[in-house]
C-alpha cells in the first residue's frame, strides 16, 4: 500500500504543466550530451552530480527528453525508498509500524516534492534508505556478503551526491561493540571510494558558490521539526517499556539519528561555508517517518479518549497538508521556472534587439531545448553544449560594451530585488553600460527572473 501510494502520489500532476525549473533544465542540457561531452563537461564542471547525468545520459538515448521521461525515475526511485522504509518499521517494530512508517513517508510535502523533479535526490534517498536496511540485516547475520551490499549501497549513494556520506553518524550509533570493526572496514570503503569524487568536487566549489548562510527560519524549522521527531521517539519508546516489547527501541535511535544527524551535522558545516539545502539530507525524513510510524503504532493501545485526540490530530494534519500537495504540481511551486521564461522572452524580444542576462544562470532556459530568441545574446562567445560548460562562455569586457552600445534596444535579464547578484567585471559592464547610456521603457517578472528593457533616450 505505502509504494501504491507513493506511485499515485508522483505520477499525480507529474507534468506539472510542461514547466521545466533551472536544476531541471541542467539536467537536460548536460544528459542529452554525446558521451564524450558529458564527460568533458563533468571534468569542468558538476562532477557532484555526474553519476546522475550518465544514468539519465542513458534514459534519454531510449525514450527521449520528455518531462515525463525527465520525472519517472525519481518517482520509481521513491517509491523503492517508501518500500525500505515501510521494510524497516517492519522488521524492527512490526508489521503495522512498518505500514504506517510507510505511508507517513509517502505523504511527507519533501518526498513528495523531490518525487516529481528531475534531479538526484530521490534516487540518493532511495540508496541510503536501503543500505540502512542493508546495514540492520549486516548487524543481525554478521555475513560478509550482507556488509557488502551495505558497503556497495552506501559507496553508489555518494557518488550519486557526495553529502549521502553524512548518513554513516547515525548508521554507526546502531551498531554494537562486537560489530564495530566491520562497520569501519566497511566505512573506510565508502570514505576512500568517495575520495576522487570529493577532490574533483573541491576544484569545481564555485558551483555552492551562490548558497547564502543558513538563515533562522530555517534553524527554527528543524527544531520544530526536530522537536516534533523527538515527541514521537517518547511516544514509541514510552509505549513499548511499558508493554515490556523487546522490538522498537532499534527503531528509535536510528530513526532519531537518521533524522537529526546529517542535517544537523551538515548546518554546522555551514557555519564554515554555506553548504545548507534541505534536499542535500532529503534521505533524513525516512528517520522522521520511522518514527512517526512507530508512534502511530501505539494509537490502537491508547484509552479512548486519546485514541479519539490522536486520530484528529492525524485527520487535522493530513488536511493541513491536502493544499499543500496541490500548489506542488503546479508550475509556480518551483523556483526558477525557466519554461515560463523562456515564454516571457519569446514575447518580449524582436528582431535585431540584443539580449544580456545579468545573471549567467538566467540561461538555463535555453538548455532544456527551447527554441532561440529573435534577439542576440550579446555576450556569448561559445554556447554550453560547444564550452563544455553549463551556461557556455563570454566574451571580454570591451567586446561586450562595444556590442551593447550598437543597440538601440536591449532585453536585460536579472534576478528579482533581494537575491545574490554577480560583482565581477563583466557583470559591472552590463549594469554600467545600461545604467549610463539606455533607460527603462518596461518591466515583468516571470519563472523567478526579472525582464527589464532598454531603450535609447527617447527611443522606447
Amino acid at each position: 500500500m505505502p509504494v501504491l501510494l507513493t506511485l499515485v502520489l508522483g505520477l499525480w500532476g507529474l507534468r506539472r504543466g510542461g514547466a521545466v525549473w533551472h536544476d531541471e533544465a541542467v539536467t537536460i542540457g548536460v544528459a542529452s550530451r554525446d558521451m564524450p561531452d558529458v564527460w568533458e563537461t563533468l571534468e569542468r564542471v558538476d562532477a557532484v552530480h555526474g553519476l546522475y547525468y550518465l544514468l539519465m545520459h542513458g534514459v534519454f538515448g531510449v525514450f527521449g527528453t520528455d518531462v515525463v521521461v525527465l520525472r519517472l525515475p525519481s518517482v520509481l526511485a521513491m517509491a523503492a525508498a517508501t518500500a525500505g522504509v515501510a521494510m524497516l518499521g517492519l522488521h524492527l517494530a512490526g508489521p503495522r509500524a512498518g505500514l504506517c512508517a510507510g505511508v507517513v513517508f509517502a505523504v511527507l510535502p519533501g518526498v513528495q516534492q523531490y518525487a516529481q523533479e528531475g534531479r538526484s535526490y530521490a534516487l540518493v534517498c532511495a540508496l541510503v534508505v536501503w543500505a540502512t536496511y542493508a546495514l540492520v540485516r549486516a548487524v543481525e547475520r554478521g555475513r560478509r556478503s550482507t556488509w557488502a551490499v551495505y558497503t556497495a549501497l552506501m559507496l553508489a549513494a555518494c557518488w550519486m551526491h557526495e553529502f549521502a556520506v553524512l548518513a554513516l553518524a547515525p548508521h554507526a550509533v546502531v551498531v554494537p561493540r562486537a560489530l564495530r570493526g566491520a562497520w569501519a572496514r566497511a566505512a573506510v570503503c565508502v570514505t576512500a571510494g568517495l575520495a576522487p569524487l570529493v577532490l574533483v568536487s573541491v576544484r569545481q566549489s564555485s558551483q555552492v558558490g551562490w548558497l547564502d548562510a543558513t538563515k533562522p527560519d530555517e534553524y527554527a524549522d528543524f527544531a520544530l521539526m526536530a522537536g516534533v521527531a523527538l515527541a514521537a521517539a517518547w511516544a514509541a519508546l514510552a509505549g513499548r517499556l511499558r508493554a515490556r516489547e523487546a522490538r522498537g527501541p532499534l527503531l528509535v535511535v536510528l530513526g532519531l539519528g537518521l533524522f537529526l544527524a546529517p542535517t544537523g551535522l551538515l548546518m554546522l558545516l555551514s557555519l564554515a561555508r554555506p553548504l545548507y539545502l534541505d534536499r542535500y539530507v532529503l534521505y533524513g525524513t525516512a528517520g522522521l517517518a520511522l518514527l512517526l510510524g512507530a508512534a502511530s503504532d501505539r494509537i490502537p493501545r491508547l484509552g479512548p479518549w486519546l485514541r479519539t485526540c490522536a486520530i484528529l490530530a492525524a485527520v487535522a494534519v493530513c488536511t493541513e497538508l491536502v493544499p499543500t500537495a496541490l500548489d506542488l504540481r503546479t508550475p509556480a511551486s518551483r523556483s526558477d521556472d525557466t519554461t515560463a521564461l523562456a515564454a516571457a522572452l519569446h514575447q518580449t524580444a524582436r528582431p535585431g534587439d540584443g539580449v544580456v542576462y545579468l545573471s549567467v544562470k538566467r540561461r538555463a532556459w535555453e538548455l532544456a531545448g527551447s527554441t532561440p530568441l529573435p534577439g542576440a545574446d550579446l555576450a556569448r562567445e561559445r554556447g554550453p553544449a560547444a564550452s563544455h560548460s553549463l551556461y557556455g562562455t563570454e566574451v571580454a569586457p570591451t567586446e561586450l560594451r562595444t556590442r551593447m552600445l550598437a543597440r538601440h534596444r536591449i532585453i536585460a535579464v536579472g534576478s528579482p530585488p533581494g537575491a545574490a547578484m554577480e560583482y565581477d567585471s563583466m557583470a559591472r559592464v552590463k549594469r554600467d553600460t545600461l545604467a549610463g547610456h539606455f533607460q527603462v521603457c518596461g518591466e515583468r517578472r516571470a519563472g523567478g527572473a526579472v525582464i527589464t528593457v532598454y531603450a535609447r533616450p527617447d527611443r522606447c
